[in-house]
């Protein structure tokens, strides 16, 4: 007999949104099917599947020890969030080589059907980083007899909702700043700076308006300029690895000597970023608003306004959808920046 072959093994996960990606949460049920098409008749002896979450970290740094000596030094520190193993096919040892062991798959197509539940505690958002990462996937494997296994690996994206309707991310923030230039013996007037934008919390696509006055009695021409930044913090044996990423900016008009300019609610627009990650050990991922004055010739002036990215978008009136996924659907685009671009499945030798 001539024993068939595996043409081709995928992964599809159900969809809980709109956007058809799949997305999940804490608590959610994750459920697909792994595909399996084989040109004939294959005896196999499990098909397993292997789902997991975590945060991983990872960077080195050079060390001198004197005397010409150097060295490296390997940072590394791992959170598990879940670890789920079911078999759909088989045992779940694969050590028996009898035919007692061994399952028959007919040719053509055939689905199998698997579920799990994420746990209910908070998990970290999906993320890729610097010197990091958030993932969670699911593996599937199919072991025959005196044969490798055909593996495939599949990743889904979760994130932890961050509601923007809430009291602190609400609140206004706000902050003043002076500065007065010196040069040798002579002292202008001072630089002025105040700031204020309506709230903490914002999504991605929205615009934040900024209020702001900035008035130059120094002697000097001077620039207003807004920015956002991202930073993104991993930690390890005791240690921080920092990574800050401009997201976005804007520049105000020139000021000269003796000029005010006020900004009453001018605009800067979030870009498609990940979420604010706060509640993972390992990671963090924090944004901040600066507003401040680029000066020629010494430090700048400026404000930093923390800001936090949020994943359920504000409801103006009060109303509120029973459906977290829905309300996140309109805000996926930052998916495709949370991940790396790279295909859903990786490629496998199939025999």
């Amino acid at each position: 007999m001539v024993l068939g072959k595996v043409k081709s093994l995928t992964i599809s996960f159900d969809c809980l949104n709109d956007s058809n990606v799949p997305v999940y949460s804490s608590g959610d049920t994750v459920s697909g099917r792994v595909n399996l098409e084989v040109t004939g008749e294959i005896r196999v002896k499990s098909l397993k599947i292997h789902a997991r979450g975590h945060a991983k970290v990872r960077w080195t740094e050079s060390r001198n020890a004197g005397s010409n000596t150097a060295y490296t030094q390997n940072y590394t520190e791992e959170v598990e969030y879940f670890n789920h193993k079911d078999t759909l096919v088989g045992h779940e040892r694969d050590d028996d080589n009898s035919e007692e062991g061994f399952h028959t798959i007919p040719s053509g197509r055939h689905e199998y059907a698997f579920s799990f539940e994420l746990p209910q505690t908070p998990l970290a958002t999906s993320f890729e980083g610097r010197h990091g990462s958030v993932r969670y996937w699911v593996k599937a494997e199919l072991h025959r007899p005196w044969l490798l296994p055909v593996k495939l690996k599949k990743e889904f994206t979760v994130f932890e909702h961050i509601d923007i309707n809430t009291p602190s991310l609400l609140s206004p923030q706000a902050g003043t700043k002076e500065k007065t230039l010196c040069c040798w013996f002579c002292t202008s007037g001072p630089i002025s700076l105040s700031a204020k934008i309506e709230r903490k919390g914002y999504t991605p696509g929205e615009s934040i308006q900024i209020f702001a006055e900035i008035e130059n009695c120094s002697s000097r021409m001077v620039v207003p300029k807004a920015a956002i930044y991202q930073t993104q913090a991993f930690y390890a044996k005791g240690k921080m690895k920092e990574v800050k990423q401009l997201v976005a900016n804007l520049r105000g008009e020139s000021l000269s000597s003796g000029k005010t300019e006020t900004w009453d609610g001018k605009l800067l627009k979030i870009p498609p970023v990940s979420p604010s990650i706060l509640d993972c050990s390992i990671i963090r991922v924090e944004y901040a608003l600066m507003v401040y004055v680029d000066i020629p010739g010494a430090m700048d002036l400026f404000l930093n306004l923390p800001l936090v990215i949020g994943t359920i978008p504000l409801h103006p009136f009060g109303s509120r959808t029973s459906s977290v996924s829905s309300q996140c659907s309109m805000n996926m685009n930052w998916l495709s920046l949370s991940l790396p671009e790279r295909p859903e499945e990786r490629a496998v030798r199939i025999a």
